[in-house]
């Protein structure tokens, strides 16, 4: 029996984790793709864009945590096949979606200059991001109503039809850039602004192939628009209790991500256009630990739904050993790759080396993370106690992290590698109290319905 119960849950584990995956490595070849060409074009260009994506990394874990908390809720239903309270619940989560796309984009239109001043203090850079920005900001609404309808889907294990969107996306994206960036085919050069509309038309195109697969094809929840105007107000106020912490646990993480940018910025120049190119890097590898925490998320979710938590408690220990092997794995690529790929690129031998030790420093980091971030973002929070990531992260990164960071690169002087291997120890030491947590813990909570 135990033997089958493994080839069960091991069948299912991969059969969602690897489209996820997938997925998430074609969206962020994007990102990469960009930045090769934006590197090829202009190193400042590259910086500038670099600084404009912090926002919209923030923008984007705030938007995850959504997701993550719909799929939390809707996947115990799915487990149960109880369809209308995931409507209720999913219209909240996309009215949130929309509210926060809407405040995001009339702070940086009444503030272009003054937000990206934030992250360098250099002129020429500021002018290409706010280029940038000015187009770039029309595709949070697109962003946002896409990101809640994939989670939707993956809270009823539908995660082909991302994949399948984030190949037309890449291809879009990379074709109008090429055209754009630099003015072929008889196109004006438009550098940062060319990747710009490369991205909205993307982003658009997207939406419409989603909202064309839902009303043709879906036939698990049978979605329609009139359903996102009748929320439920008990289940959205349920919905939005599990999911605020994890809206701030997410929000932080990305003001931290962004602050990595800040620091590094206000060090050296050069120090953005390596961390840029060393982040999407190192986010593609990642790819391997946040499809993990997704499908732990939903396996985890669903098993409670059927009220079987022995089964969950197996099914969490099970999961703990394929992250552990996923973060060996991870490192292992990403210390390989790093080669090859910076060789693409076309920066200075300064910035290049730079991107090399940051890029070093990442395939340590990568291993402690794939174990951490999987176990409390997928098993620990997915089994109700979101509660927990939000001490351990406030504690973890305000509490050591961000002021030790601060103190090595303004007072101690450090050099930028040192500060990044500070900007991402928290990697590491919140692997112990995951393990704790998730061993001997009470993380298993009852979500009130």
């Amino acid at each position: 029996m135990k033997q089958k119960t493994d080839t069960l849950f091991y069948r299912n584990f991969f059969s969602i984790y690897v489209i996820l995956v997938l997925q998430n490595v074609v969206t962020l070849s994007v990102n990469l793709a960009d930045n090769m060409m934006l590197g090829a074009y202009s190193e400042t260009a590259l910086s500038g864009v670099a600084a404009v994506n912090q926002i919209q990394f923030i923008y984007q874990q705030l938007l995850m945590a959504l997701g993550d908390g719909l799929v939390i809720f809707c996947s115990q239903y799915w487990g149960q096949r109880r369809t209308e309270p995931m409507k209720k619940i999913a219209a909240g989560a996309m009215w949130a979606g929309l509210g926060i796309a809407v405040i995001l984009f009339t702070l940086v239109s009444i503030f272009p200059y003054q937000t990206l001043g934030i992250f360098t203090t250099e002129k020429s850079i500021i002018e290409e991001g706010v280029r940038y920005l000015a187009i770039i900001r029309f595709t949070y609404f697109f962003f946002a109503v896409t990101q809640i309808l994939l989670a939707t889907m993956r809270s009823v294990e539908l995660v082909n039809i991302a994949f399948q969107l984030s190949i037309i996306t890449f291809f879009i994206n990379c074709g109008i850039n090429y055209v754009l960036i630099y003015g072929h085919f008889g196109a004006p050069e438009m550098g940062a602004a060319g990747a710009a509309v490369g991205t909205l038309a993307a982003r658009a195109i997207e939406l419409l192939v989603l909202l064309f697969y839902i009303r043709k094809k879906e036939t698990n929840l049978r979605l329609r628009l009139s359903d996102y105007f009748h929320p439920d107000k008990l289940l959205c106020r349920d919905y939005f209790k599990l999911t605020a912490p994890m809206l701030l646990v997410q929000g932080l993480w990305g003001v931290n991500t962004a602050l990595q940018t800040v620091i590094l910025g206000h060090m050296t120049a050069a120090a953005i256009a390596a961390n840029s190119v060393a982040s999407t890097i190192f986010l593609m590898v990642k790819s391997m630990a946040v499809g993990a925490a997704s499908t732990a998320s939903v396996i985890i979710g669903k098993t409670i739904g059927t009220g079987d938590i022995d089964l969950v408690k197996y099914y969490a220990k099970l999961m703990q050993r394929l992250f552990l092997i996923i973060g060996v794995v991870s490192g292992l690529v990403l210390f390989v790759i790093r080669v090859p790929l910076l060789r693409i690129y076309d920066l200075t031998p300064a910035t290049k080396d730079m991107a090399n030790t940051f890029l070093i420093i990442l395939s340590i980091v990568i291993v402690g993370m794939s174990y951490q971030m999987p176990t409390n973002n997928g098993i620990i929070r997915g089994g109700g106690n979101a509660m927990f990531v939000v001490k351990m992260d406030l504690i973890s990164i305000w509490g050591i992290v961000i002021p030790l960071s601060f103190i090595m690169a303004f007072v101690v002087k450090a050099s930028p590698a040192v500060v990044v291997c500070c900007l991402n120890a928290d990697q590491i030491f919140k692997c112990v109290p995951a393990f704790l947590e998730s061993h001997y813990g009470n993380w298993i909570r009852k979500l009130t319905r």
